[in-house]
């Protein structure tokens, strides 16, 4: 679950870690009274989830409420990455002597949060470990001890040459940390992190992710997602598991629908041995009925880079024949015309094999395939032939 800046600062406020007064303003004349009660230069910062705002105009300094107010009527309803404004956070101007980057991940790797610190503040991180990596240190975190002051304070002597700074800034991660470990986070960033012109540490910007599983037992921070809050991929894996479905999109061509995440995995991982780019991770779950299957072919088809898509079934508690009837149900519905390769073993799988021959619909191609292998090679090479038309 992504939330917007504000937010993240409400819990980075929680665990103490110091952020610039602001308020969410939805209307020019509203960031107009915030910038009157702030009194002094203020910053109107677009209230997007997606990154590249400060590049594409969706940051402004003003000097004066009426220069807050022209700027939040130019930033209000811009189309950022293709989410449309529809707030902004009107925050108190920080002079700045520098800026540097404070982050944590969870690593697959190393099966540990990661602390990533660098001097170089204020730009993509992405954009920092592609062009000079050396300048990212990082410190893999034991999660039985947690992050320790000495090792925060290492870490913070490594991008700071004033010995006080450098101290604070310990603090801060040390914080940093908690909010990160006590929140469930995947992530949680600041970058920038800044001293002022007065010798104070700010975090400027926030960032958090959080793990959706973890939710549960954080009604708080599940009460932060708002319709308006929400990016469309995360809104279609939202309605995906209010219907029983396990869906995250990626990048490739290839739609999969599947029952199990463990045949999920090595469904995407073979299309991609073979060449290919699943287009998604999509579990249908055990005991699918063809209600259930139809929801997984409407919410697979939203994402207009399929070019085809791969149903591979294992039937055990799956019923083969009620995701014979499914597809044939959804193509019937929705007038599908990509191709579908089609891959079902297991339970019913001859009478599913049956409903699919008799029941072909004009206009779709069902491509069946005997294994899992053969089906992957099969939907690669339409994706292929689809691709170079």
């Amino acid at each position: 679950m992504k939330i917007h800046e504000y937010q993240a600062k409400e819990i980075f406020q929680k665990y103490g870690i110091p952020v610039p007064f602001g308020k969410v303003a939805y209307t020019p004349e509203e960031a107009r009274k915030i910038a009157e009660e702030i009194g002094e230069p203020v910053v109107i910062k677009a209230q997007v989830l997606v990154g590249g705002r400060g590049k594409a105009g969706g940051i402004k300094i003003a000097k004066t409420p009426d220069e807050a107010q022209e700027a939040a009527s130019k930033i209000l309803e811009m189309d950022i990455k293709g989410e449309i404004v529809k707030k902004v956070l009107v925050t108190k101007a920080i002079d700045i002597e520098s800026e540097t980057y404070l982050g944590i991940i969870v690593d697959r790797g190393s099966k540990k949060p990661v602390i990533m610190v660098s001097a170089a503040g204020g730009i993509d991180i992405e954009e920092v470990a592609r062009e000079t990596p050396e300048k990212i240190h990082k410190f893999a975190v034991d999660p039985s001890t947690g992050l320790l002051l000495h090792q925060a304070r290492e870490l913070c002597f490594k991008i700071f040459e004033d010995p006080k700074i450098a101290t604070k800034s310990s603090a801060i991660l040390l914080k940093l940390y908690e909010a990160f470990i006590k929140s469930d986070a995947s992530l949680a960033e600041i970058n920038p992190f800044v001293v002022s012109t007065t010798g104070e540490v700010w975090a400027l910007d926030a960032k958090i992710n959080i793990d959706d599983s973890s939710l549960y037992r954080h009604e708080d921070i599940e009460a932060m997602r708002e319709s308006q809050s929400i990016g469309t991929d995360e809104a279609t894996e939202i309605e995906a598991k209010q219907k029983n479905l396990s869906y995250v999109k990626l990048e490739g061509n290839i739609g999969c629908v599947v029952n199990g995440a463990g045949l999920a995995m090595a469904t995407m991982d073979l299309i991609k041995r073979y060449g290919g780019e699943p287009a998604n991770f999509l579990d249908i779950g055990g005991s699918s009925s063809p209600e259930k299957v139809t929801n997984a072919m409407d919410i697979l088809l939203r994402d207009k880079n399929v070019k085809a898509v791969f149903f591979n079934i294992f039937g055990g508690i799956t019923r083969c024949d009620d995701v014979a009837k499914g597809i044939i149900e959804a193509i019937s519905k929705m007038s599908i015309s990509l191709p579908i390769v089609v891959r079902l073993t297991g339970t019913n799988e001859s009478l599913a094999r049956d409903i699919l021959t008799l029941n072909q619909v004009p206009g779709t191609a069902l491509i069946p395939a005997s294994s899992m292998a053969e089906g992957a090679k099969k939907v690669i090479e339409l994706v292929k032939k689809t691709v170079n038309k």
